[in-house]
């Protein structure tokens, strides 16, 4: 069993989706027919996007094409579940591409293990983060009206097998998020691990503090190979 841990660094976001996509695809073939496969976590920065989920409601943009423009932000309709969300410099963004049969986990459970590995990320900076009822998602004071989001959760699955995954707001710019109602909400805010720190916090220590996470959740004893930065599935 082979998972490899793959840094795409900053990538454009179509390019980062068509990659993914290619990544999923491959990985579905090798499992119907049989075939080895390796399961991954791919992580990656975008310049500023917008993208908006199967589910999502175009109201929940609040600008034009000429204000996209003007931002120098891109906006996308894609093939994840949840409403609309912003991806930026300063975020991390992880996609696992990874067959669920093969850890026993079904959709649900597979979610709550991505806002587990976040949940634990902000742990160890001292921030305590949680789950908000039926909003997917990592959450500080969750039950509160000063709820503030500081992961996105969006995912696709098919046959079992998963794309897209979490963005977590590391050093990213906020203001970003002014110009949609992220997720679909207007009543909760969104923070980042600098904000609620008061400094910067290197994203290569995040990056490796998640990958450790979701590791261990997804079990011991399996072969983690990370791979060369920007190397494409084969």
């Amino acid at each position: 069993m082979k998972l490899e841990i793959v840094d795409w660094n900053e990538i454009p976001y179509p390019d980062a989706w068509k990659r993914q996509t290619e990544c999923f695809d491959l990985l579905v073939k090798a499992k119907q027919e049989g075939k080895d496969y390796v399961n991954r976590i791919i992580l990656c920065e975008h310049p500023h996007v917008y993208t908006l989920g199967r589910s999502g409601k175009e109201r929940n943009m609040l600008l034009g094409e000429e204000q996209l423009r003007r931002l120098g932000a891109s906006y996308f309709h894609i093939d994840r579940g949840g409403d609309i969300t912003y991806h930026g410099p300063g975020q991390l963004v992880c996609y696992p591409i990874l067959n669920l049969e093969e850890y026993g986990l079904g959709l649900k459970e597979y979610v709550h293990l991505l806002e587990e590995a976040v949940i634990r990320v902000c742990a160890s900076y001292g921030i305590t983060a949680g789950r908000v009822e039926k909003a997917t998602g990592v959450w500080l004071e969750d039950d509160r009206p000063a709820a503030r989001k500081i992961c996105a959760i969006g995912v696709r699955s098919s046959h079992y097998v998963t794309m897209h995954g979490l963005a977590l707001n590391v050093n990213t710019d906020l203001r970003y998020f002014s110009y949609i109602h992220p997720c679909g909400f207007v009543d909760k805010g969104v923070t980042s691990l600098q904000k609620e720190l008061g400094h910067e916090v290197p994203l290569a220590e995040v990056k490796e503090r998640l990958c450790g996470h979701l590791v261990a959740l997804l079990g011991e004893g399996r072969q983690v190979v990370p791979a060369a930065d920007g190397a494409d599935c084969q």
